[in-house]
């Protein structure tokens, strides 16, 4: 089997993560604050979950990379996100922004389009979170997409270029794009968006490998291949999301990168 150079870092990625046990700041929403401790711990990072706004500057500074989820938002977590980001923009610290539900209403939307102005190496969204985000207009269905990435692929290229970030827009097929290169995967299975937090956990695992890997298209592609290799051998094994849940952590734990290579499809554009 052929391995391109962009797969081979990939899997470098992946053997990285495990040697060097990256801690990674979460800043998240108290829906999935406990499976994604767990899904990073099973990957080999280690998380830590913290939101007090008078330990956020000594967190960032001990942590490898920081993981920004706008899912549960209030007036006291975006103050305590702001200072984070802040911090890290401010100390090249790298970090993840997830936009949850940036389509459905405007606080939300305000809210991270804030912590765009802050330059996240990487932002992770689903297609109608990534247009509202970048033009400023709601839509979508709550927390669910309306859109395909398809859709707004070129908003995306356009978007990554100008703010010089990666953006990975996450859906049936994933889209990323630095705003030069596109990269699609091909992986995952139905059931995953049945079990609350899969694409949470997909930004926390971008923050881990962000934490190892420099190259955000690299970070958040390494994030969304494992976990969408995980999932599909977690759903071939399960009778439904419930059993899922638990079966997606043993399937991280257990991912190699011989599994990784031999399951991953990826195209590069």
């Amino acid at each position: 089997m052929t391995i391109s150079p962009f797969q081979q870092r990939i899997t470098t990625a992946l053997d990285a993560v495990r040697q060097q046990r990256p801690l990674v700041h979460n800043i998240t929403n108290k829906v999935v604050m406990n499976f994604t401790a767990n899904g990073l711990l099973a990957l080999g990072a280690s998380p830590i979950m913290a939101d007090a706004i008078e330990e956020t500057v000594d967190v960032v500074n001990l942590a490898s990379a920081l993981v920004i989820n706008i899912g549960t938002p209030s007036a006291r977590t975006g103050m305590v996100m702001k200072c984070a980001v802040n911090h890290a923009h401010n100390t090249g610290k790298p970090w993840v922004l997830d936009p949850v539900g940036a389509a459905a209403t405007r606080f939300r939307l305000d809210t991270a389009r804030l912590m765009l102005e802050y330059r996240p190496n990487v932002v992770r969204a689903n297609a109608s979170e990534i247009q509202a985000l970048y033009t400023g207009e709601l839509g979508g269905k709550g927390v669910d997409s309306t859109e395909t990435p398809e859709a707004v692929e070129s908003l995306a290229m356009t978007a990554a270029r100008d703010w010089q970030t990666t953006i990975a827009i996450t859906g049936a097929t994933d889209l990323i794009t630095d705003g030069y290169k596109q990269v699609r995967l091909h992986n995952g299975h139905l059931m995953m968006a049945s079990v609350t937090g899969t694409g949470c956990l997909a930004t926390a695992l971008t923050g881990a490998f962000l934490a190892v890997e420099g190259d955000g298209l690299t970070a958040v592609t390494t994030a969304l291949s494992v976990l969408g290799i995980a999932g599909e051998r977690a759903a071939a094994e399960v009778a439904g999301p419930g059993s899922l849940h638990g079966k997606l952590l043993d399937e991280l734990y257990l991912l190699t990168p011989d599994i990784l290579n031999q399951h991953l499809k990826l195209e590069e554009q």
